[in-house]
């Protein structure tokens, strides 16, 4: 395999000291876990988010073993759709039935939970290395945790549902925090010893442990009382958090108690800084096109993108993805044409191209691919010129290995590679409450579901 440039890949780091306007509340807790020996293998017991997941996907971890948290997580099929009440009821009495028979355990002794995420990208392996804690619940715009993308009301209905039930916040919040000097992965990590539990899961190697150390809870309260923590993945599980939370402080007519488990908020926390943190592009695939052809489609770009043909053939598309694109110049894309089975580069000359067009927007937001893509690219030309005015097909893939595949020609006419978007970009915009476009971010690799769960039960 030829030399890899991850440096595109992974994260602008942050030189710079953040304005902190609040300051970010933590503290250790109890977590629900099954009820293993320490340092017992939960690969059958733990799955992959939600919303990744189709029948299949939750069978397979079904027959891995009956208490597979994916019965509980993943009441309802399609994810993000709103059951039944039953649906959301039969989680609650499954769970309920967990708990009273041992299969989970609540710790006897509240804990910060260091958890690492061991894995291989493009030839190298990686450590993530974060920890469990609960966050103070607030309101975007008015506390630390800030957001980058939207929400819809659908995909916030389901988990709503499923907590008012089950009274359970199952899946964990992916939170990023300013840490330039690794501190607290360093405080956290020094004398872990053994862990308590272990799981693989598509590749991924998951370990938990659990510190209960008094002075390093505070070392580290104290370095996250002075950071905003930045949502890398879990938007709507997050408002779902807030807006349980704001039902039961309407039901008992009153602001609820500060200790009050409704107002705290699970969360994986994760250091900008840290070198296992990987932000991967998330590809485009565009289908109802008419007459789409490469000439023409250069001819619609005019005179503001570059476009040249790649000797890449489709076999070779992840080597692309992965190796060769992330070296080229800022804003360049990739694009296969289904039909001819071709690939051909295009890239923005004219950096600013969407001054005119988002005026509101800041010159960062502006700056980003997905911007580009979406606004300029899709809007202004492939929408007018091959889509007959209407929206194209828009679909969505992290699978480098299947653009080729889904770009068939059929549903999908082309596929539009993109560059990793900068993690600076994304904290710059967070901490300015600009959100970017859909699906901007992919952390790679996805949390694990079951390692730990967090009750908002009034105890």
């Amino acid at each position: 395999m030829a030399d890899i440039d991850l440096s595109r890949c992974r994260p602008i780091l942050c030189r710079c000291r953040l304005r902190r306007s609040h300051m970010a509340r933590i503290r250790p807790f109890s977590a629900i876990r099954y009820a293993r020996p320490a340092g017992s293998d939960i690969s059958d017991l733990v799955a992959p988010p939600f919303d990744v997941l189709d029948a299949a996907g939750k069978a397979a971890l079904q027959a891995r073993s009956p208490h597979n948290i994916v019965t509980v997580d993943l009441p309802y099929l399609p994810p993000k759709a709103v059951g039944p009440d039953a649906v959301y009821q039969q989680a609650a009495a499954t769970l309920d039935s967990w708990l009273a028979s041992g299969v989970l355990k609540r710790d006897r002794r509240a804990a910060l939970y260091p958890y690492e995420q061991t894995f291989d990208y493009a030839g190298r392996t990686f450590r993530r290395r974060g920890f469990f804690a609960l966050v103070r619940a607030t309101p975007f715009g008015k506390g630390p945790v800030i957001p980058h993308e939207k929400t819809y009301r659908g995909a916030i209905e389901d988990r709503l549902r499923l907590m008012r039930f089950t009274r359970m916040q199952l899946s964990p919040i992916f939170g990023l925090y300013d840490d330039p000097h690794n501190r607290v992965a360093n405080a956290l990590y020094h004398n872990v010893g053994r862990p308590l539990a272990t799981a693989t899961l598509e590749g991924v190697r998951h370990t938990l442990w659990s510190v209960a150390d008094g002075e390093v809870e505070n070392q580290i309260i104290d370095i996250l009382g002075t950071n905003n923590i930045y949502i890398a993945d879990g938007h709507h599980r997050y408002t779902t958090a807030l807006e349980y939370r704001n039902e039961l402080q309407q039901q008992a007519g009153k602001p609820l108690p500060d200790p009050h488990p409704a107002n705290w908020v699970l969360f994986a926390l994760v250091g900008m800084q840290d070198p296992g943190l990987l932000m991967l592009p998330t590809h485009r695939l565009i289908g109802g096109l008419d007459g789409f052809e490469i000439d023409a489609f250069k001819a619609a770009l005019g005179a503001n993108f570059q476009v040249s043909p790649c000797e890449i053939g489709p076999d070779r598309l992840s080597e692309y993805a992965d190796e060769i694109l992330p070296k080229r110049p800022a804003h360049t894309f990739g694009l296969f044409d289904g039909r001819t089975r071709t690939l051909h580069e295009f890239r923005l000359l004219y950096l600013d191209i969407l001054k005119d067009l988002e005026p509101g927007h800041s010159e960062t937001w502006r700056q980003l691919d997905v911007a580009i893509l979406h606004r300029y690219v899709l809007d202004e030309v492939i929408r007018p010129r091959f889509a007959g005015g209407r929206d194209p097909l828009l679909g969505y893939t992290a699978d480098k290995d299947a653009l080729a595949a889904q770009a068939d020609g059929r549903r999908y006419q082309i596929a539009l590679l993109l560059q990793p978007t900068p993690l600076l970009s994304l904290e710059q915009l967070a901490r300015h409450n600009e959100v970017m476009p859909q699906k901007s971010t992919y952390f790679f690799p996805k949390l694990a579901t079951g390692m730990v769960l967090n009750s908002v039960r009034d105890a």
